[in-house]
């Protein structure tokens, strides 16, 4: 698989005609009729793929998927989302995936999709969230869950082989043949077949031999039909199977999907922090009833309870795991801050990542090669300080969609949620299976009981059995919160060395954060007070002199503790867990040749999920990772590539010690 998530992202270089439409630089074509458009998406894309009915038909909690080659301006989308909110009944769910090359910007988009003011009750809520669109998988969320859009970012040919998902209905669009022939080929059409649910249909607007001919080879059984317009024929299909005389190579069995469970849809989420709130609303945006037990008074006490967290991207110029799965989230997590109150509860001022030495300084140099513009800008010194207001001792990257977040609102918006049900002072001792329910007592007392429960709990997942040896260690870090001056309100964006220091929010900023492995205090010490103030004279002593730290008595200084909990990797714990004990015995043949792949079913703890180990950047990982566990639960395409799911998957670990023979 290539590996394309530090390329580039390109816009689309739009034109626009004496219609008004949008005519693409790239292709040169249309990306629609005026005068035909609606009445074409609704004849090629929802009549040939039965919608209409098939909406109509839906069950409660049923969720069908559409695929689509070409989001454009997303025109098929809107009129898919309009024909499911009139017939869809109200417990049915849509998830419509697209991949799209060359994304509009937002004022193109706008442009664009202001000629259809009748879509605009779906068109406005997209525009609304269009924010922080980059590279490869960026996920939104509509009408509280009941629609969301999968929006893949990149060549469809690099994108959709890291998609995993059963697709419903395929609307197979983007520019024609003739005009964009790189992406009708048999490597898509494969791609196609692979991703296809029994019975998929599709429909296309064009009639193209060798397209037909293309689809049947995976499956497809294809005609041509009459079309409309300047469309003289177009081609419907129904999908067969995936042909026998072509097998498809073996996933391997520890990363498969564990099979959906039965019983009623209601969960458990342990920890009210951003793992567990994030995680609870993406479960119950998919219909499912969840308790979300929290040990304290309210949500987000802990390591998500500090006054200012920083959405910051530490990337890597080489599309690692970590680099795309941040890349996604930070997206993710932009497009839900914009349901929160701005300036209160988060301000997206810009974060500025300061070249504090020769070796960061190379760092950023590669990342501003790698990355676009839109993304992160190299500033030098002068135009950093005219970006900080502040004086600084070098340039750097700034980040101009990044900016802080106060975390326990966000957790407590999510905590909110229709569906979601928290329990304060519900501090979960022991876990049970009994009858095929997951059992919380706190000692003598059973505090909820459900088919699914999700460890949330940050490193103290380690107090059940199934989590006890996963590693995942604590990291103390403390804050130190400073109080604003006159002066020190220039300051206008976070500003990131060693450490970081925040524009003032309500009178404050938070400055920290310190790394402690060996401590187990929670107790705000002077000593780290001392630390902090000596990151701050690092960041900025203009800064430092403005908030008059010279003077400020340590031991005075407000400020709070708490743990962190990271992988040895640096990635999350996301997803389904497996009988640790079992999964040795089923597997034991990869400690003699890693290259095999049995044929054994993996031995999950069944109902039984893990969201842990965020670290330092779980404002940017955890929520998406709430829509990871909501698909791996409710069987829906994952919001992360597949080698990213994978890379994230707690089995991980015990597949690493097996292969070493460790185990």
């Amino acid at each position: 698989m290539t590996d394309t998530s530090a390329t580039p992202l390109h816009y689309a270089q739009i034109d626009w005609d004496e219609q008004g439409r949008p005519h693409s630089r790239q292709y040169d074509d249309i990306y629609f009729s005026k005068e035909q458009s609606l009445a074409e998406t609704q004849h090629v894309f929802i009549d040939q793929n039965d919608l209409h009915q098939r909406f109509a038909a839906m069950a409660d909690g049923q969720c069908l998927v559409i695929g689509e080659t070409g989001f454009g301006t997303g025109l098929n989308f809107f009129c898919a989302w309009r024909v499911f909110a009139e017939c869809a009944p109200a417990g049915a769910r849509l998830h419509f995936v697209s991949v799209e090359k060359y994304p509009l910007t937002r004022a193109d988009l706008t442009r664009a999709l202001a000629l259809w003011p009748e879509l605009a009750p779906y068109s406005a809520p997209l525009l609304a969230q269009y924010v922080a669109v980059h590279e490869g998988f960026q996920q939104f969320v509509f009408e509280q869950g009941r629609v969301t859009l999968t929006l893949m970012i990149g060549d469809a040919l690099e994108q959709l082989p890291q998609l995993d998902a059963a697709v419903d209905a395929w609307f197979l669009d983007g520019f024609a043949p003739a005009k964009n022939p790189d992406m009708w080929t048999p490597e898509l059409f494969a791609q196609i077949g692979r991703l296809s649910a029994p019975g998929a249909t599709l429909g296309t607007f064009t009639s193209t031999g060798w397209v037909r001919r293309g689809l049947g080879a995976v499956g497809f059984k294809v005609k041509r039909i009459p079309g409309i317009g300047k469309k003289w024929e177009i081609s419907r299909g129904l999908f067969l199977g995936w042909p026998e005389d072509q097998p498809q190579p073996p996933s391997p069995p520890w990363y498969q999907r564990p099979a959906p469970l039965s019983g009623p849809r209601q969960a458990l989420v342990i920890g009210a922090g951003l793992a567990g709130c994030s995680t609870a609303a993406s479960l119950a945006a998919r219909g499912w009833q969840v308790t979300l037990l929290e040990r304290h008074a309210a949500p987000a006490r802990e390591a998500s309870g500090n006054p200012q967290g920083v959405l910051y991207l530490k990337l890597s110029a080489h599309g690692t795991a970590l680099s795309r799965f941040i890349l996604s989230g930070y997206g993710y997590t932009r497009r839900v801050l914009e349901a929160l109150p701005r300036g209160r509860d988060w301000d997206d001022c810009g974060v500025l990542q300061l070249a504090f030495d020769d070796k960061e300084e190379q760092r950023q140099a590669r990342l501003a090669e790698a990355f676009p513009a839109e993304l992160l800008q190299r500033l030098d010194r002068a135009q950093a300080q005219a970006q900080a207001g502040v004086a600084l001792a070098s340039g750097g990257l700034f980040y101009p969609e990044g900016g802080w977040v106060h975390p326990p609102a966000l957790c407590e918006w999510q905590a909110r949620q229709p569906n979601v049900r928290l329990l304060t002072h519900h501090e979960v001792l022991e876990l049970r299976k009994v009858e095929g329910l997951w059992q919380a007592w706190d000692g003598e007392r059973l505090l909820a009981s459900a088919p699914l429960v999700v460890l949330a709990g940050a490193a103290d997942i380690h107090r059940f059995a199934p989590c006890a040896a996963l590693p995942l260690k604590r990291i103390r870090g403390q804050i130190s919160r400073l109080p604003m001056t006159d002066a020190s309100q220039a300051l206008a964006t976070v500003v990131c060395a060693e450490g970081y220091v925040a524009p003032p929010r309500l009178g404050e900023h938070t400055l920290g954060a310190s790394f402690d492995f060996h401590s187990t205090e929670v107790t705000p010490t002077v000593a780290e007070h001392v630390s902090n103030l000596g990151l701050l004279d690092e960041i900025s002593p203009d800064l430092a002199e403005r908030l008059g730290a010279a003077g400020l008595d340590p031991q005075a200084l407000q400020g709070r503790a708490a743990f962190r909990c990271t992988s040895p990797d640096y990635l999350p714990m996301v997803g389904p867990l497996a009988d640790r004990q079992r999964f040795a015995e089923a597997y034991a043949l990869l400690a003699k040749d890693a290259r095999q792949v049995p044929d054994v079913a993996c031995p999950w703890v069944e109902g039984l999920y893990v969201n842990s180990g965020h670290g330092s950047r779980g404002l940017i990982t955890a929520p998406l990772s709430g829509e990871l566990i909501a698909a791996w639960v409710s069987g829906g395409p994952l919001p992360v590539p597949l080698a990213v799911a994978q890379a994230c998957h707690p089995n991980r670990f015990m597949l690493r010690e097996l292969i070493r023979g460790k185990r």
